[in-house]
């Protein structure tokens, strides 16, 4: 079995492969996610400017007295319907989706289907 330090180098191998065709401007934006095991946390980034647009995880005020746990499936989906409320609001409808390295399944899944019934498309 593999340890974590193993486990965390093999994802961040991931990412790098992920990230040499992912890229974010200002009018579609990359949605970065990232999960530990208590929260989740996802960002809007403009990469030409290096800039976040707008961030939001399961730490955010709007949400927090909402959610018992923050490192389930229901507290990843509230993290995506507030980002894709923020980006609505700051007239950003369409972004490119970074898993950062993690599988597409369980929370980041979640993650991003909050974000589309929220109105994001990617």
């Amino acid at each position: 079995m593999m340890d974590r330090a193993e486990k965390v180098k093999r994802r961040l191998k991931r990412k790098k492969r992920i990230r040499t065709r992912l890229e974010g401007d200002g009018t579609r934006p990359r949605l970065c996610v990232y999960k530990s095991l208590r929260h989740m946390y996802a960002q809007l980034i403009d990469d030409v400017t290096g800039k976040v647009l707008t961030g939001a995880s399961s730490l955010s005020p709007e949400i927090r007295n909402e959610i018992r746990y923050g490192g389930n499936v229901e507290a990843a989906r509230k993290v995506g319907l507030l980002i894709g409320k923020k980006a609505l609001e700051l007239g950003i409808t369409r972004c490119v989706f970074d898993r950062n390295g993690f599988k597409y399944h369980g929370r980041v899944k979640a993650l991003a289907d909050g974000a589309r019934e929220a109105g994001l498309k990617f």
